[in-house]
């Protein structure tokens, strides 16, 4: 038999990093290479790292988030790039991508579905994947002839020099001051959401009661810790990196490249605290969802709620129903599901341990309701999500 070549191809993602988004992409170019079987180096996106010392090309192809010089250097040697940066200066390269405008479709469809009709945004100005974030979200709110207020700002020395850290910090302090709760917010990144969630920290506002968030890029890490943990759309990364690594093998084949950037699906929101209560205008109802949505984990009943917002519990569940077409007791029974959902997926606790953390009277009640709402029991729940 012929002896097959080996395909020698370089990743340049910058995982230095550390940001799942990086990761995650990496983890899936790396699945399809091993499948194709590939040789592969991570490599910083250095132009001079392409040849030898010859001359020739080191490597086959190339999966990077494409700078210029690297994009240049490619194209003159000859050697297949695939590019994963949607903000690259370099135009018409074969591309794959999230779907960045459906990501803020998504958010829309979420704060919707928690009863807020007020909405932000928070991203960045000229960054494509921002731009496209938010005519996703807004074209979503235009349907419900709602509108959206922005705070856009320009990425660069954002948060890397002294005066672009206050000039953001007090951007956005005069934003949120400008903002009548409850809002909405769809933020650019996880990361970007702990940067707001201090701001309104310092002018007293409550998450997720005043204000609900969702990020973008679900970084695990970035959104599991401190509370409020932040609700997060998964933008299926390693996929995207399956997928560009597949596009890269096509074209290595002979074929031609796509003149479209190809876009993958989301993988989808993953609700957590940032947007665990309903948003409502009636100022008891209001502090009813506050007090419901910090204490759901303790075995509170309604009469402790309406006990909390001083009026008898008869008004009460009257103006929470005619508020938010749901009842006192359903509340607190959807946020008890909600944080077990999270516990049994995210941790390996003993369904007695979750139980107890959730609110619920024992591990038999946890049964009897999640059965009852969920249609499955709490271990076939867990079983299904991998846990």
């Amino acid at each position: 038999m012929k002896h097959r070549k080996v395909k020698r191809v370089a990743i340049a993602l910058e995982v230095e990093w550390g940001f799942k988004r990086h990761l995650e992409t990496y983890a899936g170019c790396q699945r399809y290479a091993d499948e194709a079987g590939w040789e592969c180096s991570i490599t910083p996106s250095m132009a001079s790292l392409l040849k030898t010392k010859g001359g020739t090309p080191s490597f086959d192809g190339i999966l990077a988030r494409a700078t210029v010089p690297l994009a240049v250097a490619a194209k003159r040697m000859n050697v297949p790039l695939v590019n994963l940066w949607m903000n690259t200066p370099v135009r018409s390269l074969p591309s794959v991508f999230p779907d960045f405008k459906a990501s803020g479709q998504m958010a829309a469809e979420h704060l919707l579905s928690r009863g807020f009709r007020r909405f932000g945004y928070l991203g960045f100005l000229r960054d494509k994947d921002a731009v496209l974030q938010l005519s996703g979200f807004r074209n979503r709110l235009k349907e419900d002839d709602l509108r959206c207020e922005p705070f856009r700002f320009l990425r660069d020395g954002a948060t890397t020099t002294a005066k672009g850290w206050t000039t953001l910090i007090e951007g956005m302090e005069k934003w949120v001051t400008s903002l009548r709760p409850p809002t909405g917010i769809f933020v650019v990144n996880d990361l970007y959401c702990r940067y707001l969630i201090d701001v309104c920290r310092a002018q007293g506002l409550t998450i997720p009661q005043e204000l609900g968030i969702v990020g973008c890029s679900n970084e695990t890490t970035i959104c599991s810790s401190p509370a409020p943990t932040l609700t997060s759309i998964d933008m299926n990364f390693e996929q995207v990196g399956y997928r560009a690594a597949a596009l890269l093998d096509q074209i290595m084949k002979g074929s031609k490249p796509p003149k479209l950037p190809n876009l993958v699906t989301l993988k989808g929101l993953i609700p957590r605290q940032s947007t665990d209560s309903y948003a409502a205008d009636n100022p008891v109802v209001s502090r009813a969802l506050r007090f419901i949505s910090e204490n759901s984990h303790m075995p509170i009943k309604v009469t402790d709620v309406a006990n909390k917002t001083g009026i008898n519990r008869r008004s009460l569940e009257r103006q929470f129903n005619e508020s938010l077409q749901k009842s006192i007791a359903g509340e607190i029974t959807r946020l008890r599901l909600a944080r077990a959902k999270r516990h049994l997926v995210e941790s390996n606790a003993p369904l007695k341990t979750v139980a107890k953390d959730c609110g619920f009277r024992n591990t038999d009640h946890m049964h009897k309701v999640f059965s009852r709402v969920e249609g499955t029991t709490p271990s076939q729940y867990r079983r299904q999500r991998g846990t």
